[in-house]
């Protein structure tokens, strides 16, 4: 269990040292470390298998579509890292906040015209965190920035010209719609139905239909409105800088900066500046799968329950099959009903692992 710079981490002088791309170099750093004392600590550094959620999601699947990227040889050169090698075996990741710069056209693609929203604030109060659910409706401000952002989605699925393990093209028309859709749907279909096979009662879920013990259909316009709106549109690069994503991407004097293009355009914070785009793509592990410079790791398991909120269900979708187009062997599902969160399932992980 390595440990990773934060990104509101400063030191005495009030220098941030913990912002992109520190916690994956940090991580790389790690990895090089086992492998160049290879033979002296136990265990095979062949088979170095990464595990994270959420954000540690984002960075195990970063760590293992990257390997050996030179994009970070400055900065580990900098650190101290050792001279070896930093690709890895497997990854596990649970909801992965990750592919940023189109994450925010995700969320609307998938939560436009769900203008009610339930999200949590936190707060510390005596030294605990303090967690508040606040309920309330989008602004006409902020409808028009969800209606903004949700077309710029299709283009972004559609470069990246992806095909289901049988050959089908996934796209979606400039609407949102297409097999695209359609196969982020047919992943919450099968989530269904391993929960119905489990014995679990569905009938509660009006949107599911189920004929003679068989999932066969799923409404998944209402499925969104069942799930309801958490995050105010942008969802990551806030108009305010006021996210963690923004304050990912600050510097070692600047707190906080935008990362998108759109977000930029749009800026309410005064002042406001954007990140370059080489930091951008260092955070992103879709930029290095099937990068001739990368090493991806060779194996996947992926898991972003149904009941997850905290970003699109296509972000995982077009990441595990991004990788399987690539020839990687990935284990993807949508856990029923489960929020965001990871290491649910142990006993499953562990199996795989071995």
């Amino acid at each position: 269990a390595p440990g990773a710079r934060g990104r509101t981490t400063q030191n005495s002088a009030g220098v941030y040292t913990g912002k992109a791309p520190s916690a994956i170099i940090d991580l790389k750093a790690a990895v090089r470390y086992l492998r160049f004392n290879a033979g002296v600590l136990p265990g095979d550094t062949e088979k170095i298998v990464s595990n994270g959620t959420s954000a540690g999601g984002a960075l195990s699947a970063l760590l293992g579509a990257s390997g050996n990227a030179p994009d970070y040889a400055p900065d580990l050169a900098e650190l101290g890292a050792a001279d070896a090698r930093d690709d890895i075996f497997a990854v596990s990741a649970y909801c992965p906040i990750t592919n940023l710069e189109n994450a925010d056209a995700a969320h609307e693609w998938q939560f436009n015209g769900v203008n009610e929203y339930r999200k949590i604030e936190m707060n510390m109060l005596d030294f605990n965190v303090a967690r508040k659910e606040v309920s309330g409706t989008l602004t006409p401000a902020q409808m028009q920035v969800s209606n903004q952002l949700k077309p710029l989605f299709p283009a972004y699925v559609n470069s990246l010209k992806l095909r289901t393990p049988s050959g089908d093209p996934l796209t979606l028309d400039d609407a949102g719609n297409g097999s695209f859709r359609e196969w982020v749907k047919r992943h919450v279909i099968a989530s269904a139905q391993a929960a119905l096979d489990a014995g679990q009662d569905m009938s509660a879920y009006r949107w599911v239909t189920v004929v003679g013990g068989q999932v066969q259909d799923l409404d998944f316009d209402s499925y969104v409105r069942y799930l309801g709106r958490m995050k105010l549109p942008p969802a990551f690069d806030a108009l305010d800088l006021s996210s963690g994503e923004n304050s990912l991407f600050g510097t070692a004097s600047i707190h906080a900066r935008h990362f998108t293009a759109y977000a930029a355009s749009q800026s309410t914070a005064t002042p406001s500046s954007r990140a370059d785009e080489k930091l951008v793509k260092m955070m992103n592990a879709m930029r290095y799968i099937g990068a001739a410079d990368a090493r991806t790791a060779p194996n996947w398991r992926i898991r972003h329950g149904t009941a997850d909120r905290d970003t699109s269900l296509a972000i995982s979708t077009l990441l595990a099959t991004s990788l399987q187009g690539q020839g990687r062997t990935v284990d993807f599902a949508m856990p029923w009903n489960i929020p965001h969160g990871g290491d649910y399932d142990l006993d499953q992980l562990f199996a795989w692992i071995r």
